[in-house]
């Protein structure tokens, strides 16, 4: 009773690792430091071996990643899987983190856009009451986004893909606990097929995902980047538009489209924790 809907959490897993494997290697060379952190990326570019080969895989898969997120949540929401409530928590604690990550990680090319997105996003946690600029500045360990910013978000960057992993496994174990979504809406065993070899054949599908992932990226490396990636960053010369990563669109429409500062990043965190919301919705009657 499942379909290949059912292959973007494998999917999602594969990603993971390779995200983890590529990043690992440039972690071997990248240095987080503000002066040199844009050269350090050129270097891995056109010095190391096979270094723009990790680099534009780890640059565009976080964009395949991201497709296959939405994907994933949206299939969530059609095969109301909200009703497995620990795998819907967890699944949405780790949608928060990996937003984290993959911000942290596209202000790590030091880059003109990278730095500007970093100084507005920042900023944004000022409209908490009382200690909101204090946040801030916390963040950017001083009064402004410098080197130990990039520092401070190298670290955490490098760290929470290993927290990652452990929520993943505890979203696996809540839904191995429980049993997937069917869709037929139902949840009874006598709909139930052996997994191999009736369904394992299908993740090879992921392969095929992943083939032509490779080809277009050897093909069109840098087709979703922005060109102000390929500038370094400067803090005394804004971009003339800020705009983020095709992902964290959504974000950016709502925030564009409230001009108070306050009720836009309301909106936002209730755009992300709407989902929450579905938490509380009774679970209704499975099938016999």
């Amino acid at each position: 009773s499942l379909t290949l809907g059912w292959n973007y959490g494998s999917m999602l897993g594969m990603i993971l690792v390779f995200q983890l494997l590529t990043g690992l290697f440039l972690s071997f060379y990248y240095v987080a430091d503000g002066l040199v952190a844009f050269s350090s990326v050129q270097y891995v570019m056109f010095d190391v071996n096979l270094g723009w080969l990790f680099r534009i895989f780890h640059f565009n898969g976080a964009s395949l990643f991201f497709i296959f997120l939405y994907l994933h949540i949206f299939k969530g929401l059609f095969m109301v899987s909200y009703r497995l409530k620990k795998v819907w928590g967890t699944g949405l604690l780790i949608f928060l983190l990996i937003m984290m990550e993959a911000f942290m990680g596209y202000v790590l090319v030091w880059a003109q856009m990278s730095f500007w997105a970093a100084v507005v996003i920042t900023s944004l946690l000022s409209v908490v009451p009382v200690w909101g600029q204090l946040i801030v500045m916390w963040i950017w360990s001083g009064f402004g986004v410098t080197s130990s910013t990039l520092k401070f978000f190298f670290v955490l960057h490098f760290l929470l893909p290993w927290l990652l992993l452990v929520l993943v496994m505890v979203h696996m174990i809540f839904l191995h606990s429980t049993g997937s979504t069917s869709s037929l809406y139902c949840h009874g065993d006598y709909d139930k097929i052996s997994f191999g070899p009736y369904y394992w054949n299908k993740d090879f599908y992921n392969f095929l995902v992943f083939f032509v992932f490779f080809l277009l990226v050897l093909l069109k490396p840098f087709y979703l980047g922005d060109p102000e990636m390929f500038v370094e960053a400067d803090p005394m010369v804004s971009p003339v538009h800020i705009v983020p990563e095709w992902y964290f669109l959504f974000a950016y429409a709502i925030l564009r489209a409230i001009p108070n500062k306050v009720m836009g990043v309301v909106a936002l965190l209730m755009s992300i924790l709407l989902f929450y919301f579905f938490l509380l919705v009774s679970n209704y009657t499975s099938c016999l």
